[in-house]
């Protein structure tokens, strides 16, 4: 088994690989987090031959992981060397523009990028499958809607695609009116009803705009343009996405709602080997269907227009996002305030043609700085 550099590791992704690598007896090379923590200091201790590496050191940093023997670096560009070293599985769990440099590198080795990240396509999505190309390295999604697709079209000719489908459990407001969703707090919010995840990610998942980031991503990852792609809330969430092809047939990957699942196969692709979840049983199981609101849930249409406008445009869009979901979370906006920070955003910030990932960042920092000042500017919008 090739060696595994965790990043992000302490965090949902990062924890359930780990649990994923100690069941297939791998060897972890290298655990990243963005702060030292207890949780980094536990992790050390049950890999004591891994680098632990700390992205925003700060003072004791050094003394949390005193005694645990495993070698310490610090700082984001020791994130990028050991996501950069050749030979590895890197998992990117990271969660925001962090990550991007550390897919590029790992692709720029030649590695297997196991991709949690989001940033990383949706702001960076050229960058990085340039990376993939120049590189040779291997490009596998972890998300259970992307795994899901990658696994469906594992031996089919992307000419016989007619479309993609990708499920939606529609969150804790599906079926909210608008007047309904200008009251919800932020814990009402982090309530998922299926999935166990990080707080930014769950409140994507409430607006739909964690949806139009994995649009964005099956655009870049599947090479489909954004007519291709389509999107339907699922909230059984056990089929996990479809294809459909030109012929009419249509085929799903459906299984229990584990997280585990898609970050086991991205590292054993293209072997499956056994893994902790029960199986999944239709007996008595129903499976329903809707369209998603995009007139309550608008997050979902920014996506496309973002995708559709290219360049920095899917950058600035995951950037006020970024801004607006932490200002939610701190009670400054309201819930409905999120997609109108975005829109607002995505107005006012220029869109240029990304090379590098210094253009991707330069764009993430100016659309931050504007979205503060829409969120600074009207502090509870209501549109």
């Amino acid at each position: 088994m090739t060696d595994l550099v965790v990043l992000g590791a302490t965090g949902s992704i990062g924890t359930q690989t780990l649990e994923v690598a100690k069941r297939l007896d791998c060897t972890v090379r290298a655990i990243a987090a963005r702060s030292p923590s207890p949780a980094l200091r536990a992790l050390a201790a049950e890999w004591p031959d891994a680098v632990i590496v700390v992205a925003e050191p700060a003072a004791g940093s050094e003394d949390v992981l005193a005694g645990t023997g495993n070698e310490l670096l610090v700082g984001p560009e020791a994130v990028v060397a050991v996501a950069g070293e050749g030979g590895a599985v890197v998992v990117n769990g990271i969660v925001g523009s962090a990550g991007l440099a550390a897919s590029v590198a790992a692709l720029d080795a030649g590695n297997r990028l196991a991709l949690a990240n989001k940033e990383s396509l949706v702001a960076g999505g050229s960058v990085v499958t340039a990376a993939r190309d120049s590189g040779g390295g291997e490009l596998i999604p972890v998300d259970s809607e992307h795994s899901a697709i990658w696994q469906l079209l594992v031996g089919e000719d992307p000419a016989t695609i007619r479309r993609i489908v990708l499920t939606a459990s529609g969150g804790p407001f599906r079926g909210l009116t608008r007047d309904a969703l200008t009251v919800v707090t932020p814990e009402e919010a982090l309530e998922h009803p299926t999935w166990s995840m990080g707080r930014r990610i769950t409140i994507d998942s409430a607006t739909l705009m964690n949806k139009a980031f994995e649009v964005i991503e099956a655009h870049h990852l599947f090479g489909l343009d954004y007519s291709a792609i389509d999107v339907v809330v699922h909230p059984q969430s056990v089929v996990h996405s479809l294809v459909e092809f030109v012929d009419g047939a249509v085929t799903a990957e459906l299984g229990v709602p584990d997280m585990r699942v898609p970050i086991q196969y991205a590292i054993t692709y293209p072997e499956r080997v056994s893994a902790p979840v029960e199986p999944l049983s239709l007996t008595g199981l129903d499976l329903t269907f809707e369209p998603p609101d995009v007139d309550t849930f608008p997050g979902l249409a920014l996506g496309y227009e973002a995708g559709r406008a290219g360049g920095t445009a899917p950058a600035v869009l995951n950037a006020a996002d970024e801004v607006a979901v932490a200002a939610f979370l701190d009670g400054r906006i309201g819930f409905l305030d999120i997609p109108a920070v975005v829109a607002r955003t995505l107005e006012e910030v220029p869109h240029t043609v990304p090379g590098t990932v210094a253009d991707v960042l330069a764009a993430d920092a100016a659309a931050r700085d504007t979205a503060r000042n829409v969120v600074a500017a009207h502090p509870r919008m209501r549109r």
